[in-house]
């Protein structure tokens, strides 16, 4: 399947992750709690490129939903490409949206997922401001 993203997600980050034998389930194919690790470990993996690193005495990013979207079937053996867009900064939040498609078939999306982000301070367990490097990181151009 093909999915046309709007103009407004800008594309922030890439790469590729293993389908383990342990992300299928007894009907052979990749149970649908792995996709929501794939998405966590890109995600997760985007902030670190970023040195966006959790500080319990810091502030940093939650996430406050996430979803997903099963379009083909995954299986063992193989690659994903996970592609990370994100948009919509608001005073403290912003969207993300992961797509997942086979290495050896570019742009056939088997699942699309996304998350809401939101920046918080630890300690005080409050909403803050993102911060400007992080607003300028998300804003699609």
């Amino acid at each position: 399947m093909r999915i046309e993203l709007p103009e407004r997600k800008k594309l922030v980050y890439e790469h590729l992750l293993p389908i383990r034998w342990g992300d299928m389930d007894a009907m052979g194919h990749v149970n649908n709690v792995s996709y929501f690790r794939f998405m966590e470990t890109t995600r997760i993996d985007w902030f670190r490129s970023m040195n966006v690193q959790p500080d319990a005495q810091g502030e940093g990013p939650i996430i406050v939903n996430a979803f997903c979207n099963f379009y083909r079937q995954l299986v063992y053996p193989g690659d994903i490409r996970m592609k990370m867009y994100a948009s919509d900064p608001a005073r403290s939040t912003f969207e993300t949206w992961t797509t997942m498609e086979m290495a050896d078939e570019p742009g056939v999306i088997y699942a699309a997922g996304g998350a809401t982000t939101i920046w918080v301070d630890f300690q005080a367990q409050k909403a803050v401001a993102l911060p400007e490097f992080m607003r300028q990181v998300v804003t699609a151009t």
